[in-house]
């Protein structure tokens, strides 16, 4: 007789706590192997796919996609093994015989077992596991949809049976409130109790209404009695959370605990296009790839982190200490569909303009198709905002949490410019630098500044530093 393993939410690293589905690979009577990605799911860090350690056919699925869920959370229940009784050892991950799972592990982490066998389970087997797999438990086995090997689910007792509820914040959000959610009928497929639905139950009980199943239970704003203060506010509702909710909380942060300043400069970086335009120009033996402008900025960065390295630092509340780092880890905005990210070059101070064009090219390219890596997405001493590309001038950016300064750069553009005495037409950047004042005065961050902008004008100076 086949086991009815039960998945959960693996630990995604980098210290996040939930992830949000965003899309199933599997469905229910699927036959996958192990260490097959089953879901696609998003952190507030990256999307990533998540692999099952086990080999068997798919018995039910935990979460619609949108739902978030903490890790811990079930995932999908899978039943493994044959009718002759060929059975994993234990639940944690590894099989008697050391090949029937491999841990909750991710995609591109490694996983240290071998593959194994892609194999079907009888229909009869599985009817009898899943069976067998009926006890009360935090969330309850969904019925199957038809597939090609059918698995029947338990008609679960309403009075003391699981509850069908996926999401434990729902079942938080219904023990706050002293509800009984077998008292409840879900609006959500096959009667999956949804938060809409508590939150419908709670706004009828404030009210002291009877509460309709499966229909929720519209609050007018001007309805009489206590309400809630969510009741009382129109206008469309966003959720923060994701890749949006995490930077909502850094930027929080960096505002409540970097005491900022910023401060500005124009220069005339006429130079720096016509040195962009010989570079990329070249031809024969002497023509490599493209730099852009994002990446000849970039070099001057590091070479004016080298003479001011206050602001490639981070302050430590807990022992009142600045941490100057070693090496630059070179962040750069980059808007995305699901919002804004900021990749890291690592090791910024040892490569030259090319090279770090080369790698902004390549984390580019997979913020844009959502690859990013945890670890590319942390760990960055400083950070470039580009937010010229949206066609503005100037801002004063926030500081991205636990740095301490961002370099921002406005749009190139034409205008009136005394140069050599004479006013002339020349390409003007306006730069602006954002610093942490605990970890340097005025003075450094305007020097930081004015070399960064004497590069710009006079880009042969970092010849010095070549």
């Amino acid at each position: 007789m086949p086991q009815v393993l039960e998945f959960k939410l693996p630990d995604l690293g980098e210290g996040l706590t939930e992830a949000e589905i965003v899309r199933w690979l599997v469905e229910v009577g699927d036959v996958v192997a192990i260490d097959q990605p089953v879901v696609e799911v998003e952190t507030a860090k990256a999307m990533v796919e998540v692999p099952c350690p086990y080999g068997g056919v798919v018995t039910a699925r935990f979460g619609e996609e949108g739902t978030e869920l903490p890790v811990g959370s079930p995932l999908l229940t899978v039943a493994v093994g044959s009718a002759e009784g060929d059975l994993p050892g234990d639940l944690s991950g590894r099989g008697a015989d050391g090949a029937e799972s491999s841990g909750n592990v991710l995609v591109g982490y490694g996983t240290g077992a071998p593959a194994a066998r892609r194999r079907r389970v009888r229909p009869e087997a599985i009817s009898a596991a899943a069976g067998s797999a009926a006890e009360p438990a935090p969330v309850s086995v969904m019925a199957p949809a038809p597939a090609p090997v059918p698995v029947p689910a338990p008609v679960p007792d309403q009075a003391s049976g699981p509850v069908a509820v996926v999401s434990p914040l729902v079942r938080r959000l219904a023990r706050q409130h002293d509800l009984d959610l077998r008292q409840l009928t879900g609006s959500g497929r096959d009667g999956l109790i949804l938060r809409a639905d508590v939150e419908s139950a709670i706004r009828a009980a404030a009210n002291g209404t009877a509460v309709a199943p499966s229909v929720p239970v519209p609050v007018s704003p001007l309805a009489s009695g206590p309400a809630p203060v969510s009741a009382s506010v129109a206008g469309e509702r966003i959720p923060l959370r994701g890749v949006r909710g995490a930077v909502a909380d850094k930027l929080a942060r960096s505002r409540r605990e970097i005491p900022d300043a910023t401060c500005w400069v124009d220069a005339d970086a006429t130079e720096l296009m016509a040195a962009r335009a010989a570079m990329n120009g070249a031809g024969g033996p002497t023509a490599g790839p493209k730099v852009s402008v994002l990446a000849l900025l970039a070099r001057i960065c590091t070479a004016a982190l080298a003479r001011f390295p206050e602001l490639n630092s981070t302050v430590d509340l807990e022992a009142r200490e600045i941490v100057r780092l070693p090496a630059v880890h070179l962040g750069f905005a980059a808007q995305t569909e699901r919002g804004l990210v900021v990749p890291v070059v690592r090791d910024a101070q040892s490569r030259n303009a090319e090279s770090i064009g080369a790698e902004i090219g390549r984390l580019t390219e997979a913020a844009r198709t959502g690859k990013l890596t945890p670890a590319e997405l942390t760990g960055g001493t400083f950070t470039l905002n580009n937010y010229g590309v949206f066609g503005v001038d100037g801002s004063t950016p926030i500081i991205n949490h636990p740095e301490a300064a961002m370099l921002g750069v406005g749009r190139i553009v034409p205008k009136p410019w005394v140069h050599r005495g004479e006013l002339a037409v020349r390409q003007v950047v306006q730069l602006s630098l954002t610093f942490d004042h605990r970890v340097c005065d005025g003075g450094t961050a305007g020097g930081f500044l004015r070399y960064v902008a004497d590069c710009v004008e006079q880009p042969a100076l970092l010849l010095r530093t070549l």
